[in-house]
């Protein structure tokens, strides 16, 4: 097999593509890799990256308008802390189910229609929620949504991992995930001016239902940016072999690989208890703190802006160093540490608060290795599957650690039960971290075999 390298400076200098010479062996693709023109794999990355931005915007935008919303459709009360709950839950299952879905059909049918059929689906989602007049269907709107959303994130780092050269595709995954990251803020300021945006353009929307619109809106807007993007070459060279493609269960038919498969999943539970728990909940974490003027909005955005700077430091660090496993197991005690401020230090200022965010934020900035090592551990005929299951497995367990949380909070008090959740959580990511091979410069050209 002959490859070429290709180099082009992108993104402050730091992303270069380069196409691989894969190894050869038993399980090595028996096919002639092509190389790609520098502006078609700029063009790839520039999609994947806007694609997770607006993916994050929709993912995060529920928690930011969900009280407005439920009022909006009229909701008080009681009525209106049961389904704040229930309708996120039901956004995180549809996620679970997306990621099977997506990733079963990114290894048969191809990665590049996975992302903008799950862009497709979440964008027109998100328009229909805009016009929900009841619980019922604002939960098939969430759903929906969730399935959608599953699929953006999956198939861009899979498309990117196998077009990139193996010593320089997490310079791309970095700016996939920090530039993606931005999408919370943009929720933030969007969903509290919705009302604003949508007088001046003289549309008779409430604030939420203009955030939801414009979520939906900038999804179908970057579907015309689709001719940026082309298929996995790898991809391309297995298609036609009669090795199994996108058999989710094959994960389980080997000790090891199934070791592997759920070590890969748990490295990134921790991350989205912080999500979840720690920042979605955080005004029932400011009471319990007796900290006062927190609004869930502003914590999200605080947290995401951290997120994306911790997202852009791990990816760099992860070059330096030439390794994934190091940095993330770095993280995840600068993430314990964090917790650890944030939940035991009472009475802090409302600025002292949000810095917290920001540094919960930045310790989970682990997210895009997370993907890219889970994405790196399997063959292309498994990989799809695996790069869009292991983040929405992630995403799905925040419902049973927010309802460990939830129903440990009364005997406890809310920061015990989140010290008691996330220690878990913490705990299987670093001994899993510590089990899993570190990835950095694998040869990614093989497929799985039983």
């Amino acid at each position: 097999m002959v490859g070429a390298d290709l180099r082009s400076s992108v993104w402050c200098g730091a992303l270069s593509a380069y196409i691989r010479k894969p190894k050869k062996g038993a399980q090595t693709v028996n096919s002639k890799l092509t190389t790609q023109n520098p502006r078609k794999l700029w063009g790839l990355v520039t999609v994947a990256a806007l694609g997770y931005f607006v993916d994050i915007y929709d993912l995060v935008l529920f928690q930011v308008v969900k009280k407005e919303s439920l009022m909006g459709i009229g909701l008080t009360g009681e009525a209106l802390d049961a389904y704040d709950i229930s309708l996120f839950n039901w956004q995180m299952t549809g996620m679970v189910i997306g990621g099977l879905i997506w990733g079963i059909l990114g290894d048969r049918r191809g990665r590049i229609q996975v992302l903008f059929g799950s862009i497709l689906l979440y964008s027109i989602a998100n328009i229909a929620n805009a016009f929900v007049t009841d619980t019922d269907s604002y939960a098939i709107c969430r759903i929906l949504a969730g399935i959608g959303l599953a699929g953006e994130l999956g198939a861009g780092i899979t498309l990117v991992v196998e077009s990139m050269s193996k010593e320089q595709r997490g310079w791309g995954t970095m700016v996939i995930v920090t530039f993606g990251a931005l999408g919370g803020v943009a929720a933030r300021a969007v969903g509290g001016k919705g009302a604003d945006l949508a007088h001046s353009l003289n549309l008779n929307f409430q604030g939420w239902q203009m955030a939801y619109i414009v979520g939906g809106v900038l999804g179908l807007l970057l579907l015309a940016l689709r001719a940026g993007a082309f298929e996995s070459e790898m991809f391309k060279h297995i298609k036609s072999n009669t090795v199994k493609k996108g058999n989710f269960f094959q994960l389980f038919t080997t000790p090891k690989r199934t070791l592997t498969y759920l070590a890969s999943v748990a490295i990134g539970l921790p991350i989205w208890f912080v999500v979840g728990v720690l920042i979605g909940q955080s005004e029932k974490i400011a009471a319990y703190l007796q900290v006062d003027g927190i609004k869930a909005g502003d914590s999200i955005m605080f947290s995401y802006i951290g997120l994306s700077v911790g997202d852009l430091l791990s990816g760099a660090l992860s070059q330096w160093m030439r390794s994934r496993k190091k940095v993330i197991l770095i993280y995840i005690v600068v993430l314990t540490t964090a917790v650890l401020m944030y939940l035991c230090i009472p009475r802090v200022s409302t600025e002292w608060f949000h810095f917290m965010c920001f540094f919960l934020g930045a310790s989970t900035g682990f997210w895009a290795l997370f993907v890219t090592m889970a994405s790196e551990q399997f063959g292309t005929n498994l990989r799809s599957t695996v790069t869009n299951t292991a983040p929405n497995f992630v995403r799905g367990a925040t419902v049973p650690i927010s309802n460990s949380f939830k129903s440990l909070t009364p005997s406890m008090g809310a920061g015990p039960a989140a010290l008691m959740v996330g220690g878990v959580c913490i705990f299987l990511s670093f001994i899993s971290a510590l089990y899993v091979k570190d990835t950095f410069a694998k040869d990614l050209d093989y497929f799985e075999v039983d």
